[in-house]
């Protein structure tokens, strides 16, 4: 997939608010096409976060989740220059990970 993950990383005191945008097609596989097929289940089923390399998030989605997900989390002990990296894989196998400073 050629699009980024958007990711913001912002602190405020010890903690950090992380915003994520995750570019993806997301089918449930419940939508028929034009000709009356089923189109394929295609989602993300498991995203994680690393703050400086340290698991701060893990999630477990399923196919009910739309198109192009939008992921906002807080980060404890989380400081300006630390780095974030997301993380996402898909139930065919498909992966995407990005990175962020926080600011």
């Amino acid at each position: 997939m050629a699009d980024p993950m958007r990711i913001r990383a912002q602190s405020s005191g010890d903690k950090a608010t992380v915003r994520v945008l995750m570019a993806h097609e997301m089918e449930s596989g419940m939508r028929r096409d034009a000709s009356g097929n089923t189109v394929p289940a295609w989602f993300i089923q498991e995203v994680t976060a690393k703050l400086n390399g340290k698991d701060v998030f893990s999630a477990e989605w399923g196919p009910a989740v739309s198109k192009n997900p939008f992921l906002q989390f807080n980060v404890k002990g989380a400081k300006a220059g630390d780095k974030l990296t997301v993380t996402w894989k898909d139930n065919k196998g498909g992966t995407r990970t990005d990175e962020a400073t926080v600011s």
